[in-house]
């Protein structure tokens, strides 16, 4: 037909451009492959030691303290959660068997509508079951597990404690430990409790990242 300019098929790429690109999806395959691989691996050990943490020392004999520091935990209407009643009754057990003769309970405030902070809930429920107003000491602006255990350290320099021991659960404790070596706590001493109310796979894999977070933040301190 006249008047009618055919279009031009396109021709395919240059073989050497097949090559080419065939080369770099191959290297891109392997790199995010062993990417991938990395990654598995780090939170591999990560879960690892968060899992099996029994405590420091492992002997589980810990040396009679100053004090116990009883990491802080979200409150229900203005009472410890189930979570941190268990942290709280496991101070309660080293503190009535001599371990330590004052609490210090860290925490700032929940956003969760509490009007209390972590710590006070945390003291009114040690006093309630008989623990002396003067054996409790605050720290009422903590916000992470850091600030806890750097606040806390604060409270003991100013009142003359040299030794703690750092209460939480099994799968917090790998983390505290670490960061409480970072502080200069000597001994590092962390006693651990099980968990019947907590869903441990939800916690157990947030610590993966949070544990890897503190690691990061580590490195700037």
């Amino acid at each position: 037909m006249s008047g009618i300019t055919k279009g031009r098929i396109p021709s395919s790429p240059p073989t050497y451009v097949r090559t080419r690109r065939s080369k770099w999806l191959r290297v891109f395959t392997w790199l995010a492959g062993i990417g991938l691989l990395a990654v598995l691996v780090w939170c591999a050990s990560l879960y690892y030691l968060i899992t099996h943490f029994n405590g420091v020392p492992k002997s589980g004999n810990l040396k009679n303290s100053d004090v116990g520091i009883v990491l802080g935990a979200t409150l229900w209407d203005n009472k410890p959660s189930p979570g941190l009643r268990e942290r709280l009754d496991r101070g309660l057990e080293l503190y009535r068997a001599g371990a330590f003769s004052h609490f210090i309970v860290t925490g700032g405030l929940d956003n969760n509508g509490a009007t209390l902070t972590e710590a006070e809930g945390m003291r009114n429920y040690l006093l309630e079951l008989g623990v002396p107003d003067e054996a409790v000491v605050m720290d009422r602006l903590s916000r992470s597990t850091y600030e806890n255990l750097s606040f806390a350290k604060d409270i003991m320099d100013r009142n003359g404690w040299k030794t703690a021991v750092i209460i939480t659960h099994n799968y917090h404790g790998s983390r505290s430990a670490d960061i409480a070596r970072r502080l200069g706590y000597s001994p590092v001493q962390v006693s651990v409790t099980d968990s019947k109310v907590l869903k441990m796979s939800y916690h157990e894999t947030r610590e993966v990242l949070a544990y890897t977070k503190w690691l990061v933040t580590k490195l700037f301190l």
